[in-house]
């Protein structure tokens, strides 16, 4: 498969949080404006080789707290047999929950994929039934599907960072949640679309694509302040790469640090 190495270099920028000013957002420049898009059922080869038609859904999706459970809940509920193609199942005495190996809870796994998976043929869609809840509401996405879920590929990570005057301030990182993000197993995901060139064809680029999922992580006034600096890199590169037609030198551009699974 056409899938770029996890280690080249990206462009970060770093700014104060507008409504916090003792939070950082640290944010990989490289992959927000890459074209990355999701290609499910468009050449997603899936990350389980068992269930290629599962895309990132075949091992379930872990619930982040109580919290994220509890929303879940409230919209499975909302689910029917014409529209959640294992609605028997996971209205049973099971549910939709199950525990790991670890104790920690998440979407049960039926046939080789999440629960919530309505598979090929299902005449009420193909795709996550929460997903398609969303569309039915009026809803985005972020709101009715598990928080890992809405969040692929997007990842958030907070560290603590310490200055010598013995002040600290949160450092809230905003990059490519690649396979390295799913912890041990991720290097053997049979496939990812995160670095995978199949996957960087879009129109648009990710800090667009993704809008409600980075709002939701970063809040309104600090996406606003990310558009600019995205923008900004996106012009400047722009620019560059007519310098590189023109003169045959393509330093100026690498320079930018462009995702190498975007088309060239």
């Amino acid at each position: 498969m056409p899938e770029v190495s996890l280690d080249f270099p990206r462009a970060w920028v770093e700014f104060v949080d507008p409504a916090n000013s003792e939070q950082i957002f640290r944010c990989d420049l490289t992959w927000l404006t890459s074209r990355w898009n999701c290609i499910f059922g468009r050449g997603c080869g899936g990350i389980s080789e068992a269930a290629p038609d599962a895309g990132c859904c075949a091992l379930g999706a872990h619930f982040s707290d109580k919290d994220d459970e509890k929303r879940t809940a409230k919209y499975a509920a909302q689910l029917t047999p014409e529209t959640w193609q294992f609605h028997s199942e996971g209205t049973s005495k099971k549910g939709f929950v199950e525990k790991d190996s670890d104790g920690d809870r998440k979407t049960r796994v039926v046939d080789d994929a999440c629960i919530f998976l309505n598979r090929p043929g299902f005449e009420g869609g193909e795709g996550c039934s929460l997903h398609l809840l969303a569309g039915r509401l009026g809803k985005d996405y972020v709101k009715t599907k598990p928080d890992v879920c809405w969040q692929l590929p997007v990842r958030r990570d907070f560290q603590w960072r310490e200055y010598k005057d013995d002040t600290k301030k949160l450092i809230i990182s905003i990059d490519e949640y690649d396979r390295r993000g799913w912890g041990p197993g991720g290097a053997d995901l049979h496939w990812y679309c995160s670095s995978n060139t199949e996957a960087h064809n879009a129109q648009e680029p990710v800090y667009v694509s993704e809008q409600a999922t980075l709002i939701a992580l970063m809040g309104k006034k600090a996406y606003a302040v990310l558009v600019e600096h995205c923008q900004a890199r996106e012009s400047a590169l722009l620019a560059a790469r007519k310098v590189a037609k023109r003169t045959g030198d393509n330093s100026a551009v690498a320079g930018f640090a462009p995702h190498p699974a975007d088309p060239h």
